[in-house]
């Protein structure tokens, strides 16, 4: 039982917050880079934030800079997204990925064939 599981979306106001979790399950995140991706509804998916297998390295598309922060916590096996000032334009499912490399590098590409590992994604919806 190899995966990665993405928690934290739900329903959220305009101008309102959410912080999402992606927790490995079956392997340790040490080494792993880990990028956010989303799907918006008729539209393809977005490199949204990504962090290094250490941490040191993060980045962010620029629709999302500024409001979003990544961070990761390898001894609880878990990356966050935490999410501020949404925007109805950030809807969308919210994937965590995963790709093994022992350099301390960002990745950040929507492309799921990249990854070795791909979650299921959780729903974010910022609607009034």
């Amino acid at each position: 039982q190899l995966q990665l599981v993405e928690s934290g979306g739900g329903l959220v106001q305009p101008g309102g917050s959410l912080r999402l979790s992606c927790a490995a399950s079956g392997f340790n995140l040490d080494f792993w880079k880990i990028g956010w991706i989303r799907q918006a509804p008729g539209k393809e998916r977005e490199g949204v934030s990504c962090i290094s297998s250490i941490g040191s390295i993060t980045d962010y598309a620029d629709s999302v800079k500024g409001r979003f922060t990544i961070s990761r916590d390898n001894a609880k096996n878990t990356v966050y997204l935490q999410m501020n000032s949404l925007k109805p334009e950030d809807t969308g499912v919210y994937y965590c990925a995963a790709r093994f490399g022992v350099q301390d590098a960002c990745l950040m590409t929507p492309h799921k064939d990249e990854y070795d590992y791909w979650g299921q994604g959780t729903q974010v919806t910022v609607s009034s």
